[in-house]
């Protein structure tokens, strides 16, 4: 079972939470926090795989909270959750050091699925979100970055530059199966190919390349990789 700690200040959204992460038959919510610290006291007295923080909090915010759990308890997972998607949010989050970042309006599967990915060690980022971090780290030298972003993509065929143009949109599997006409699953199925080509950590990652390659939706008349 994953054990997670739900940390927001208002009752019935930690309710709505608890709810949602229940449902799964291999997440067991252990505790709730309705401000930072005690969240990072209710993670010292339980066995907490990944810690849900709210961003805004009375006592203690969530990147508080957060970088606090860093030094305290490393091998917790924390996600932060918030309603606010603007860039220096997001950035701050990883920054810190956390296991990703989660939009509130995001849908129920979302937040399941992300409390698994942490939870595995990966990184996992609110679609939404990821646009967001695509943008503020795609400046600096722009031209070497894109002369060896375009040389790793030449490993992809037609089809994976396809959908690496849509990671670097933002987009989930879902959204960029309906985009090409093909299955979540087998988006799912690119996306690996695709990391394990580029030798990316994430999807965060393979964004930026794609942004640094000057890959947009992919049309062979304008972009060609030769």
């Amino acid at each position: 079972m994953i054990r997670v700690l739900v940390a927001d200040d208002e009752p019935l959204i930690r309710a709505g939470i608890r709810m949602i992460l229940t449902s799964a038959d291999d997440i067991d919510v252990v505790a709730e926090a309705g401000n930072g610290r005690e969240a990072v006291d209710l993670v010292r007295a339980h066995a907490v795989d990944v810690a849900l923080l709210d961003i805004q909090m009375p006592v203690l915010d969530g990147l508080s909270a957060l970088a606090e759990l860093r030094r305290v308890a490393p091998s917790v997972r924390p996600l932060i959750l918030t309603t606010f998607g603007e860039r220096e949010n997001v950035l701050r989050a990883l920054s810190h050091g956390g296991a990703g970042f989660l939009l509130k309006d995001s849908a129920p599967g979302e937040l399941i699925q992300a409390v698994r990915a942490a939870a595995a060690g990966d990184a996992y980022l609110s679609p939404g979100a990821t646009r967001h971090v695509v943008d503020s780290l795609a400046s600096g030298p722009a031209a070497a970055r894109a002369e060896e972003a375009r040389r790793r993509l030449q490993s992809l065929s037609e089809r994976e530059l396809e959908v690496l143009a849509l990671l670097g949109e933002g987009l989930s599997n879902a959204d960029a199966g309906q985009r090409i006409h093909v299955s979540e699953a087998t988006v799912k199925t690119y996306v690996s190919r695709i990391l394990t080509k580029l030798q990316c950590e994430n999807r965060v990652q393979a964004a930026l390349l794609a942004r640094d390659a000057g890959l947009g939706p992919l049309d062979r008349t304008t972009y060609s990789l030769d």
